[in-house]
């Protein structure tokens, strides 16, 4: 997996990389919480 990384680092930046790598990270958090945010609203539903 290094060996993919390294060409990427040196063309574009470590900066970059970086802030890429966390950006696909923050996504999934996205979402899984609007996943559960789904859930918890059909849970009030259901009590309401």
């Amino acid at each position: 997996m290094f060996n993919e990384l390294t060409p990427i680092i040196a063309n574009l930046g470590f900066p970059i990389v970086v802030t890429l790598y966390l950006l696909m990270r923050v996504e999934k958090k996205l979402q899984e919480l609007s996943a559960n945010v789904a859930e918890v609203c059909k849970a009030i539903s259901r009590l309401l």
